[in-house]
């Protein structure tokens, strides 16, 4: 398939399906890299990888979740390790997708790698996607199915089943995010609020192992303690109005947001019988 073969295929499969354009681009740039990496576990060139953070919840999701523009990877080993394994996947490529990434960078409010990575189909560039590699520090992964609409249409090949964490580990990470001070004095975790909340409406939050998992993750973490005070800034609440506004999402205001979180925080937390 050409380049403009491809292109033209994106515009057309995202108006039959009524999907962004970007967006399943980059559903297809998830996917090539999930199937690098699993080509990488099954040849024996790394043990495991999962993914976190948006990326996990579109692939779980569509359309319902919010839009992200970057891939969250748990690898295992430290920093400079996980590059590698990432470096030796991505030398295998995948059906006729092939991989480069450019020079990494540390975080320096997580134990994070961030690398951006061109990918290719057929030798022609498709999109430049940025990776943050975290430790794979979890036992458990979801071998999930994804739900997104369109790629089987472009005729490229889909990755199923892809590793995502757990939901209820991916709540308790939130969770810590959003009520760590370290973290939250400078960044806006808005967004983090705004996925507890839809795992909630989706009926996808289980209170009791959600709540253990909250337990381990915050002991692990050693940060503060669970359950944490909740405390929104005004900010936050304008990155809430613009994300519901953005995603058509079934709450429409930041006070509605916020009180759904705080309810469903509670019920977590055991302060709150509902």
């Amino acid at each position: 398939m050409r380049r403009e073969r491809l292109d033209k295929a994106l515009y057309r499969v995202a108006r039959e399906a009524d999907v962004d354009e970007l967006r399943l681009r980059r559903w297809v740039s998830f996917l090539a890299l999930c199937g690098v990496l699993q080509r990488a576990i099954d040849e024996g060139v790394i043990s495991d990888y999962h993914l976190k953070g948006g990326a996990a919840l579109e692939l779980r999701f569509a359309d319902r979740a919010r839009t992200t523009k970057d891939i969250d990877v748990g690898l295992p080993g430290d920093r400079r390790e996980r590059f590698q394994s990432l470096e030796q996947a991505l030398a295998l490529g995948f059906d006729e997708f092939t991989f480069r990434a450019k020079v990494p960078h540390d975080l320096e409010l997580a134990d994070t790698v961030r690398v951006d990575v061109a990918i290719a189909y057929r030798g022609r560039g498709l999109q430049t996607i940025q990776i943050d590699l975290g430790p794979a520090d979890e036992p458990r992964i979801d071998l999930v199915i994804p739900t997104i609409r369109g790629v089987a249409e472009l005729g490229v090949p889909v990755t199923s089943p892809v590793r995502c964490i757990t939901i209820d580990v991916q709540v308790a990470q939130k969770l810590h995010a959003c009520t760590n001070p370290r973290v939250t004095r400078t960044e806006n975790r808005a967004r983090d609020i705004m996925d507890i909340v839809l795992l909630d409406i989706l009926g996808r939050i289980d209170t009791e192992t959600t709540r253990a998992a909250c337990i381990r993750v915050f002991e692990q973490r050693d940060e503060h303690a669970w359950p944490p005070a909740i405390d929104i800034p005004a900010t936050w609440r304008v990155e809430l109005q613009s994300l519901a506004t953005q995603h058509d999402f079934p709450l429409s205001t930041p006070d509605d947001i916020v009180s759904a979180f705080t309810t469903v925080f509670e019920r977590i937390a055991g302060l709150s019988s509902r």
